[in-house]
Parts: structure tokens; C-alpha cells; sequence
């Protein structure tokens, strides 16, 4: 809102994916600032959830939904354009430098959709932030890395650990405190090796010297 400020810890954005693959927003924690994209808006205004700033076209979403964000902040685009609207929304959010970005509304719909938002991920001005960048729906979290070494806390209801390697390869995977661990492991891109895996303690850690690595927490 005009002459609001926000402290800009976390951003989460809304795409405009199925709301059934949503996670109940009631259980997430209150953010910063919300994004609407698109039809996300009306997912969120379904929840009870007034954007602070939205994204788009604005040819998805119903009357009721534009008269809502009449007066919100907008950064409208005609519907041709060389990005998509979330990619529009996440470079802003990225702009902003906060602590993390969620991506919600992303996954469950069309896989072009799914597609474009993991490769956002994976773009150098995403792995080179400072800021934490998942895409998350109601089952899983879907994040990043570049090399380097990570510390990664068990989350109750994510029994599931997976590692991708989205480069031709990843060099010198070691997982630390996980059922099945790795030391010094080369994986090649369309290795299954590390599907499935889980932590047996509290913290784990994991670290690797080359590529890109991008970890999946899902539930059972």
C-alpha cells in the first residue's frame, strides 16, 4: 500500500497453479509482504489474504478480483511479453534482497508452468542471492545450491530428502547424518542415486564442489 513499509524478511509470492496444490495458508507463517500473480490473486483474496503487490496480465482473474485490488500496488504487462509473470515477480522479489522467497501457486497445474518456475531456481542471479528462494506446495519444498557446504534441519512432516543434479554432473556430493550417506560421490544429471533419502539425526549436512544441486523435501 501507498506509504506502507515492509521490512522485507520474507516475500512470498502466489502463482496461479491449481489452488488444491496450495498448502493451507492458515498454517504458513504470515510473511512480509504477499505477491499476487495473475490468478493467484484470487487464491489469495479465497484465503482471506489482501496482496500487498501483484503481477500480471490480469485477463485470469475475475471481476470481483480486480475490484478487490483496485488500490493495490500494480506492475501490469501486456499477456506478450519475453517472461512469464511469475518470472516478472520473482526478478522484483529478488530486488528486494529479503531473507527468503517463497513460491507458491507454481506446481500441480500445467508442466510448463511447473517447469519455468524450477528453472527460476536455478538461474544465476537466483543461486548468487543471498536470499533463500523455495518453491513449496502442499507436499513439498523445492530448492537450489550452488557448491558449497549446508546444514539441514528435520522437518517433521517432510520425511523425504531427494538431490537432482541439474548440471552435466556434481562433483564430491557428501551427506552427513542421513540414512544412506555419500562421501566424495560424482552424480551425473539423470542419476537416481539420491531419491528417497532421509536424516536419522536432528541436523545433517551436506556439501559439494561443483554444479548445481537442487534438493526436494517431500512428505510421505
Amino acid at each position: 500500500q501507498e506509504g506502507e513499509e515492509f521490512s522485507m524478511k520474507d516475500i512470498y509470492i502466489m502463482a496461479g497453479g491449481p489452488a488444491e496444490y496450495v498448502p493451507d495458508l492458515s498454517t504458513i507463517k504470515k510473511p512480509e509482504l504477499w505477491v499476487g500473480v495473475d490468478k493467484g490473486i484470487s487464491t489469495l483474496l479465497e484465503n482471506n489474504i489482501e496482496p500487498n503487490i501483484v503481477f500480471g496480465d490480469f485477463d485470469s482473474i475475475d471481476q470481483g478480483s480486480l475490484l478487490a485490488i483496485k488500490n493495490i500496488e500494480k506492475y501490469e504487462y501486456p499477456s506478450e511479453k519475453d517472461d512469464t509473470d511469475l518470472g516478472l515477480a520473482f526478478s522484483w522479489a529478488l530486488q528486494q534482497k529479503s531473507e527468503r522467497v517463497r513460491i507458491f501457486g507454481n506446481t500441480g497445474g500445467r508442466m510448463d508452468h511447473t517447469l519455468a518456475g524450477v528453472q527460476l531456481l536455478l538461474q544465476d542471479y537466483s543461486l548468487q542471492s543471498e536470499t533463500i528462494v523455495e518453491i513449496v506446495d502442499d507436499r513439498n519444498v523445492i530448492t537450489a545450491f550452488p557448491p558449497g557446504e549446508y546444514s539441514i534441519e528435520r522437518l517433521a512432516p517432510y520425511k523425504y530428502i531427494s538431490f537432482f543434479s541439474m548440471t552435466s554432473h556434481v562433483n564430491d556430493l557428501t551427506l552427513r547424518g542421513f540414512k544412506y550417506p555419500l562421501t566424495n560421490k560424482k552424480i551425473r544429471l539423470g542419476d537416481t542415486l539420491c531419491v528417497s533419502n532421509e536424516l536419522i539425526l536432528e541436523n545433517g549436512n551436506f556439501s559439494f564442489t561443483y554444479g548445481i544441486l537442487l534438493m526436494v523435501r517431500s512428505m510421505d
